[in-house]
């Protein structure tokens, strides 16, 4: 079992995967559920977390980036 990190440091990792795919023109920002599942997996791939939590995370970034 891999260490789940703490919701915050998952929270940080989504903003920045979030932050880097608006500016990149990845995705729309209008976009939020699609921007979040791609944030949310990124976030997975980096750090074993939960994926409610990763999801979550990944959707509050969306909103702030937006």
């Amino acid at each position: 079992m891999a260490k789940v990190l703490k919701k915050r440091t998952v929270k940080k990792v989504a903003s920045k995967v979030t932050k880097k795919a608006v500016a990149k023109k990845v995705v729309a920002k209008k976009d939020a559920k699609a921007v979040g599942k791609k944030v949310a997996k990124i976030v997975l791939k980096k750090k074993p977390a939960n994926k409610k939590t990763a999801r979550k995370a990944a959707k509050k970034a969306v909103k702030k980036v937006a």
